[in-house]
């Protein structure tokens, strides 16, 4: 298959009447140099001397001159009727420029690079992306049951004819109407107390995170974090400028009490008081009680991240903290991620009624506005019924896979690990016993199930600053009950058990 030629416009070329070098001379010089960095690579074809002549604004004779001199020293060839390609093998003198560079040029040895305090801190917060299996991956959805056949329906129906305020949107909140499905949403399924105008739809949980650490802190302010916590809200506090305080998490949620004595100077804590993650503790009423009066008596600031409540298995999804909220403390955040699929990379935020327009305001200086490309479809998905019917049906085939799942553990990794059905979410906690801890920690245990293609999570990877309890997480979202046992035992010898 030929190749495309290279866009005559694109190409970095300026020629200079009042240099003094012919024309011709400039234009072979820069293509020449084009072509020795690979910016024009092997087997590229030129554009035309026609093209070249009308974008660059000089005769052919010009352009040809520069080409004529390129075809003599073999740095392009060419072709009877096809036009001029950029060779396959250069010349010797160019290999020779090549290997003569300044050593500076050639100096592939690693150097240390003037990273701010920051970025220290960013780079050690890396996680290995991309689903590797779909056993046991935390936070993985069915993605085979979700309805694409109607939601690519709706994506069709959006942008047939779109209307020219959907292709010019420039409202940093989000689409209006997805804003008012979701606080529709909200209000009738999780008791958030909210408008449509305090609405802000986002990227995700992190982002929603770090632009309200924006809003609401200053940098070096200190901010109460779970731990163990999810690494994606430390990441997001970090890029704000955050000083972070790692509070304990005990059987009733975040110790509020041990955060005041340890952190009295905090302003900000995050969050997700219906299904703390990744230990799946349901924060009790007396600690949520006791955050508010935190808040409210510190003049702080609450983030509650409510990230899969949509999953309970023992009664209705509880309601969320902000509910429960009278001074306008709380920040709500939720996302589509795991509802749906992951790539759909739609979230929202409500922000506090006096704050929405400064909420608005900071998200477009930080970043303008969301993708509108899929935010009517998703408004119709919801307003048309689509998003609960699909809740519902999941919220059942997750509950007989986590029975599949914690079937097949108990009884085949019973003696290593302390296995306990999840009331919600979308993972088991699976706790090592001293049997297996003798000789592994979880992180060993992670790679060697990663070895053997199972996919989970070691727990103390969650723990920001103590040791921690050494567990993996099981994701048993994607994994149909008829692959939970063969999963589980390719688990259990990859671990020698």
């Amino acid at each position: 298959m030929p190749r495309r030629a290279a866009d005559a416009a694109l190409l970095p070329i300026a020629l200079d009447r009042g240099e003094g070098v012919p024309l011709h001379r400039q234009l072979y010089d820069q293509l020449r140099e084009l072509i020795l960095a690979g910016r024009l690579a092997a087997g590229a074809r030129l554009p035309s001397t026609r093209t070249l002549a009308r974008d660059l604004g000089v005769s052919r004779n010009t352009i040809a001159g520069a080409f004529d001199q390129l075809l003599a020293e073999g740095y392009v060839v060419g072709r009877v009727g096809a036009g001029s390609y950029v060779s396959e093998e250069l010349p010797e003198e160019a290999l020779s420029a090549r290997t003569t560079a300044p050593a500076a040029d050639l100096d592939q040895r690693p150097r240390r690079r003037g990273l701010s305090a920051r970025g220290a801190r960013l780079a050690k917060l890396r996680r290995v992306g991309g689903v590797k299996s779909a056993a046991f991956t935390p936070g993985l959805p069915d993605l085979d049951a979700f309805p694409f056949d109607v939601w690519s329906r709706l994506m069709s129906k959006a942008w047939r004819r779109p209307p020219r305020d959907l292709l010019a949107n420039a409202e940093p909140a989000g689409y209006l109407p997805l804003r008012r499905a979701i606080a529709a949403y909200l209000r009738a399924v999780r008791g958030v107390r909210c408008e449509a105008e305090q609405v802000i739809v986002v990227s995700g949980a992190q982002q929603a995170i770090g632009l309200a650490a924006h809003v609401l802190l200053d940098e070096g302010d200190q901010a109460l974090v779970e731990e163990p916590g999810y690494a994606g809200v430390r990441g997001a506090l970090t890029a704000a400028g955050a000083r972070q305080v790692a509070v304990p998490v005990d059987a009733e949620g975040m110790d509020v009490a041990w955060a005041e004595r340890t952190a009295p100077e905090a302003k900000l804590a995050c969050v997700a008081p219906s299904l703390q993650y990744p230990l799946g503790i349901t924060m009790t009423l007396a600690r949520r009680l006791m955050l508010l009066d935190w808040a409210q008596r510190r003049d702080g600031w609450i983030l509650e991240d409510d990230y899969d409540s949509e999953y309970r298995y023992a009664g209705r999804p509880l309601a969320a903290l902000q509910g429960l909220d009278r001074d306008g403390r709380v920040v709500y955040i939720g996302t589509f991620s795991k509802v749906m699929f992951p790539s759909l990379r739609i979230g929202y935020l409500v922000a506090p009624a006096d704050l929405t327009d400064s909420f608005r305001y900071a998200r477009t200086a930080l970043d303008d506005h969301p993708s509108t490309a899929a935010q009517p479809a998703l408004a119709a998905f919801m307003e048309e019924g689509h998003f609960a019917a699909h809740v519902r049906r999941m919220r059942k085939r997750y509950k007989d896979r986590q029975d599949a799942v914690l079937a097949a553990a108990q009884a085949r990794l019973g003696d290593a690990f302390e296995i306990e059905p999840a009331e919600a979410g979308m993972h088991l906690v699976a706790r090592m016993t001293p049997r297996l801890t003798a000789r592994m920690d979880d992180e060993t245990a992670r790679r060697k199930a990663a070895e053997a293609g199972v996919n989970v999570s070691a727990l103390s990877s969650f723990y920001a600053e103590s040791v921690g309890r050494q567990g993996l997480l099981l994701g048993y979202a994607a994994v149909p009950e008829a692959e939970a046992a063969p999963a589980i035992e390719r688990l259990a010898r990859a671990l020698g058990l």
